[in-house]
């Protein structure tokens, strides 16, 4: 698989941190799409099938518990590697989270740009190469 056609979908309510996620993810070659919510998240993936998801957890309407559930109730879905990228940082919240086979569980204010592009390109690698 090309790095030009790897499609991402980077689902986070915080404009501010999805603009620089989405613009940096751009510069490395990625095809990316972006939800401020999860109820945009699921029409989006009504519609593709994004080789990730950058998911954050904590959203208005729909949370990413909700979406992840979601994504595991269709086929075409269900085994789409996600990143949660979350403030919530919990025990609890990581487990269900990884319960719910998510591949990796990063807390906001632990990781850079740099360390989440390199989770993303690590996943990609263990999932299509």
């Amino acid at each position: 698989m090309e790095i030009q056609k790897t499609s991402l979908l980077i689902v986070e309510d915080d404009k501010f941190l999805r603009t620089l996620l989405v613009g940096r993810l751009k510069e490395e070659g990625y095809a990316v799409t972006e939800a401020e919510d999860g109820q945009t998240a699921l029409k989006i993936l009504g519609a593709l099938e994004p080789h990730l998801v950058v998911l954050d957890l904590l959203m208005p309407d729909i949370d990413g518990f909700e979406v992840l559930r979601r994504m595991k109730e269709r086929p075409a879905l269900a085994k789409t590697p996600t990143i949660v990228l979350s403030n919530m940082g919990s025990a609890e919240d990581i487990s269900k989270a990884k319960a719910m086979g998510v591949a990796d569980y990063l807390v906001k204010a632990n990781y850079t740009l740099d360390d989440i592009l390199a989770k993303i390109k690590e996943v990609l690698k263990a999932t299509y190469f």
